[in-house]
């Protein structure tokens, strides 16, 4: 990847994420300005009128505390999507709050749902099955922060809290593995910036030699390999008796 490369790819990977997150912040500003109340655009389940939730409903929040707890995760789950999964990142977004959307619809309560957490969930359910699915060493990497991070974020997919929308959040959790399923065979492996081609070769790791070209574990190397590694890995002691010191 060469600089003009590298600089258009990472101003898309921050960029993206950084617009997404400011477009939500403003219409909140607005509607505390203004003393607007958008909850009225949320999803209403089983009503035609609560149907423009679904494409509405991420960009409305309904306290500071809310969408401040949905900045973060949003924009740290964001801008993976778009560093690791960039061709099908917009997919993934778009459909991803329209089918999510459309879940909480069929299935929630009475009542508004709002917020970007139904988003979050889709992102966190792809990120991690899609990283299982493709067997790729750096994505199952990615899989395994993401449950580090956010998997206690499971238990709010039941109801255990009435002011929470667990609908919402169980639909963008189904959701994020059907897509992890529609987009299994697409493998997007990470982009390598200039300097990791220039000063590093994943050829020279004894670890990464165990990984194939798309990734997948080998646990027998060939002869030739194991005696090479083996050669890199020996470690050698020298004696020395002490009235020779």
């Amino acid at each position: 990847m060469n600089k003009s490369q590298q600089f258009k790819f990472s101003t898309g990977v921050i960029a993206y994420p950084v617009f997404f997150v400011l477009t939500i912040w403003i219409v909140f500003w607005a509607e505390v300005r203004f003393g607007y109340n958008f909850s009225k655009y949320g999803v209403y389940p089983q009503t035609l009128k609560g149907l423009r939730g679904v494409l509405f409903s991420p960009f409305i929040h309904g306290s500071i505390e809310h969408i401040y707890h949905n900045t973060i995760p949003l924009f740290v789950l964001s801008t993976a999507l778009f560093y690791f999964y960039r061709k099908i990142a917009w997919k993934v977004l778009f459909y991803g709050i329209l089918l999510s959307g459309f879940l909480t619809w069929c299935i929630g309560r009475p009542s508004y749902h709002i917020g970007a957490s139904g988003l979050i969930y889709v992102l966190v359910s792809f990120t991690f099955f899609k990283g299982i699915f493709a067997k790729y060493y750096r994505l199952i990497a990615l899989s395994l922060l993401v449950v580090f991070l956010y998997g206690s974020m499971i238990w709010y997919t039941m109801p255990v809290d009435n002011s929470i929308s667990w609908e919402g959040h169980l639909a963008g959790l189904i959701t994020g593995l059907l897509f992890a399923l529609l987009f299994k065979k697409e493998i997007a492996k990470p982009k390598k910036f200039a300097w990791e081609e220039e000063h590093y070769n994943e050829d020279d790791d004894p670890f990464l030699k165990h990984f194939d070209e798309n990734g997948n574990f080998i646990e027998s190397l060939p002869e030739d390999e194991v005696e090479e590694e083996t050669e890199q890995l020996q470690i050698r002691y020298i004696f020395k008796k002490k009235d020779e010191e």
